[in-house]
């Protein structure tokens, strides 16, 4: 077989050599009938026979989680179990089976065909990846339903009779990913997804080499094919030769050595050649994330996405989160990261992220009521969680963060909710940090564009480059027809960067970048060039960041970072960066 190249989005780093394993969409099994009237209620008990199952199967695997799995897992677990309990996938589909007498694997697959016809009107990119989420849902209850199963090959080593596997498939989910975990799976090249889906956060936190969003790979690459997958490039090679399969393999272990040097810096600070102290945060989903933060050299948390508390809360009612366990929850984090600053984002909710499985709120348009916004519509919601933060910051050093601020009544207002929230607890004789720091996110391009009305209020901000960037060019990462449009370094998004640290600087206060620029190697020269002192990131990110930022001189940086700033040429910007990559640089491990 001649071998050929395949081009995908890179959702995480590294090199791996294995032989596919193709993973067949249990949909393309479906049988499509009608059934007789008196078989509708067996046939409406077996879908929900199945989906109880499938309840199970997500519980089972949940508690089967080893002490080391990342810690995203268990909520990403959740939030499939509570799509699963949504009545447009609980109880639609059997509507279906009761009116248009249709099998259950029919009734469900139209179901959710049309639930993700809904998602593809949506252009933000984290919104749409939940589109797939539904879809790995309704893969498990059509797995149960038709008998199928993963068959996966107990297979170890690297030699040409007992190779790796790496899993092709149209998608796969992080619970079938954790399934996995018992046969050598070393990475996975999937035709959908995009850098927000839940599975490329799981491959990023378990540091597996993956590529997506490759269209057809899985119709093109054939049952144990030779594959290599090179997910810095976000490339797959098919079928290679001996020759490139052992260059490929010299690659492998000079990048393994390099990461075992890595984990030397975990206690060293984040200072320049020069002098300068950047601070590294890490980004966090749920409490116990903190500790795994701590050890991987973190000074602090620079993003708590609180909304995950609030995910996967199934049964017969769907109960929010109380101040109680909130409070519990932020003083969890806030104590397990022994006196650093722990930055807690108010609720992040809206269109993938249901409140009420009854409201269907998992069909938000992306630019509709999310963030702040359904915060402010729900005040008593909002002000519930506004105390349980406050009540942590007894505990530690606790700031604020507000998400896609754009107006200034929502700074106001929000400020007003903090307020309220301190005066009710003075009152209850409560403990509370009163002079708590808050800041917002810039991740909307009103925001960028109107900073004054920002630092006059406000004690800090922060950067949310996957928004900003993917509001500002007006694409969606996830859609494979404009993907090759998305840029982190296009001219635009260089200004809005260089404006927000610009304003943030003239006003003396703090300003960081919490999106996927922070943890981009890459960029990090750039950023710091640019006067970022804070930069936050997943956890497993922060020992490379660190590196690179121990062998930088900021003052080599300078002339190079300007010259980026004055161009609007993107093939200058490019070549500019990869002078920048090299300026002054000691390649010196400390």
């Amino acid at each position: 077989m001649a071998s050929f190249t395949l081009q995908g989005i890179p959702i995480s780093r590294g090199i791996t050599i294995g032989r596919a394993h193709l993973l067949r969409p249990a949909a393309l099994d479906v049988q499509h009938y009608l059934i007789a009237q008196e078989q509708v209620e067996a046939e409406v008990r077996r879908l929900q026979d199945a989906i109880a199952k499938v309840h199970k199967e997500l519980q089972a695997i949940w508690a089967d989680l080893p002490p080391d799995a990342p810690t995203e897992l268990g909520a990403f677990l959740d939030v499939h179990a509570l799509i699963l309990s949504d009545p447009m996938i609980s109880e639609a589909p059997l509507d279906i089976i009761r009116t248009r007498h249709y099998n259950a694997e029919w009734a469900l697959v139209t179901q959710i065909d049309a639930l993700s016809a809904q998602f593809d009107e949506i252009e933000d990119d984290y919104l749409r990846e939940r589109k797939a989420d539904i879809q790995q849902v309704a893969e498990r209850v059509l797995k149960v339903l038709t008998g199928s199963a993963h068959d996966l090959p107990r297979a170890t080593g690297i030699d040409e009779s007992n190779a790796n596997m790496i899993v092709v498939a149209r998608d796969i989910s992080p619970a079938d990913m954790m399934q996995f975990r018992n046969v050598a799976f070393t990475g996975f090249v999937t035709d959908e997804g995009g850098q927000n889906s839940h599975t490329a956060i799981v491959s990023r936190s378990l540091g597996i080499p993956a590529v997506v969003g490759m269209g057809n790979a899985s119709r093109l690459i054939v049952q144990d094919d030779w594959l290599i997958i090179d997910s810095d490039a976000g490339v797959v090679i098919v079928a290679p030769s001996a020759l490139v399969i052992s260059q490929y393999r010299d690659r492998q272990a000079v990048l393994l050595k390099a990461r075992k040097k890595l984990n030397r810096l975990k206690k060293t600070q984040a200072v320049t050649l020069d002098g300068v102290e950047i601070n590294l945060l890490a980004n966090i989903e749920l409490p116990q994330d903190a500790v795994a933060a701590l050890e991987a050299g973190a000074n602090g948390v620079g993003l708590f996405r609180s909304e995950f508390l609030f995910m996967g809360r199934t049964g017969q009612e769907l109960q929010l989160p109380t101040e109680d366990e909130q409070f519990s929850a932020y003083k969890e984090a806030v104590l397990a990261m022994k006196g650093r600053t722990v930055t807690i984002r108010t609720l992040d909710v809206g269109a993938d992220k249901p409140m009420d499985a009854s409201e269907h709120n998992i069909l938000n348009p992306a630019m509709g009521l999310r963030a702040i916004r359904y915060c402010l519509k729900e005040p008593q919601i909002f002000l519930t969680q506004l105390r349980a933060i406050l009540r942590a910051s007894a505990f530690g050093h606790v700031h604020i963060l507000i998400p896609m601020i754009a107006h200034a009544f929502e700074i106001d207002q929000s400020l007003a909710m903090i307020a309220q929230a301190k005066a009710e607890l003075t009152a209850e004789d409560k403990k509370f940090d009163a002079n708590i720091l808050v800041g917002a996110m810039i991740e909307v391009p009103a925001a960028a564009l109107s900073l004054p009305m920002f630092v006059k209020k406000l004690d800090f901000l922060s950067i949310g480059t996957n928004d900003l960037i993917q509001y500002t060019l007006a694409i969606d990462r996830a859609d494979h027809e404009v993907a090759h449009l998305y840029s982190d370094t296009h001219p635009a998004i260089l200004q809005l960067l260089h404006m927000t640290v610009s304003a943030a600087e003239k006003a003396a206060i703090p300003v960081a970048i919490c999106g996927g620029m922070a943890g981009d190697v890459r960029l990090t020269r750039l950023l710091i060039g640019m006067g970022f002192r804070e930069l936050s990131m997943p956890a497993a990110l922060l020992p490379e960041v660190k590196q690179e930022i121990l062998n930088t001189r900021i003052e080599s940086l300078q002339p190079l970072v300007k010259k980026i700033l004055r161009c609007y040429d993107p093939a200058v910007i490019q070549d500019t960066l990869t002078q920048l990559a090299s300026a002054g640089k000691t390649d010196t491990l400390h």
